[in-house]
């Protein structure tokens, strides 16, 4: 028997999915969840083969749900079940660790086979959704990191490669001291360095200083 966790926060597509993956003489719906966090509580509660996540729920939404589930439980199995194909939504919730990618106009019976085939080991994405990731692996992401920097971050980056200290460059810009710390510390992590010098070097290195 495929025990199943079913996160949504409509109760009406809860009721509906469960009572039809419920007549199957292989799957057993354990447990019903509202929003992300019953998710997440319900998750290790339970710890049933299979999850399905709605992605835009609230308090927490899926994809923070599936990270929270797969940061302390890798094996988890998570299926999204979603309206949603865009970007913002596809990627990071793949990322986030889910195994297979359903639509919610999938019919019941394919939901069923997508829980079959997750249990046995195998990933199943709606169509749009491959198409999509072929589609990044051709052409992938070419943004250089720097290109996520703010304005201000980029305006103390350049006070960094000019040798200035925290201090001087909170008195340069009339800002705290404390918010030029933070704003480094942005700095550092947006170019994936572990230090001032380094992401000095990256400015140098990526022509950000004239």
């Amino acid at each position: 028997m495929i025990r199943v966790l079913f996160a949504d926060d409509h109760e009406m597509v809860r009721i509906g999915v469960s009572a039809y993956l419920s007549s199957q003489p292989d799957i057993e719906v354990i447990a019903e969840a509202g929003d992300g966090e019953d998710a997440v509580a319900f998750a290790f509660q339970h710890r049933p083969d299979i999850i399905l996540m709605d992605l835009v729920m609230e308090h927490m939404d899926g994809i923070e749900a599936t990270k929270r589930i797969t940061d302390e439980w890798p094996e988890a199995k998570i299926i999204i079940v979603t309206s949603f194909l865009d970007d913002e939504k596809v990627y990071p919730a793949l990322e986030a660790g889910a195994v297979s990618y359903m639509l919610k106009t999938s019919k019941a019976e394919e939901i069923a086979q997508a829980i079959r085939a997750t249990f046995e080991g195998r990933s199943i994405l709606e169509p749009e959704v491959t198409g999509k990731i072929m589609t990044k692996m051709r052409h992938p992401d070419r943004r250089a990191l720097h290109e996520d920097l703010t304005n201000r971050e980029k305006e103390i980056l350049l006070l960094m490669a000019d040798g200035r200290t925290n201090q001087e460059i909170a008195e340069e810009l009339f800002i705290a001291l404390k918010t030029v710390k933070v704003h480094v510390s942005s700095i550092l992590g947006k170019l994936q360095v572990s230090d001032r010098t380094q992401a000095v070097i990256y400015a140098f290195k990526h022509e950000l200083v004239h």
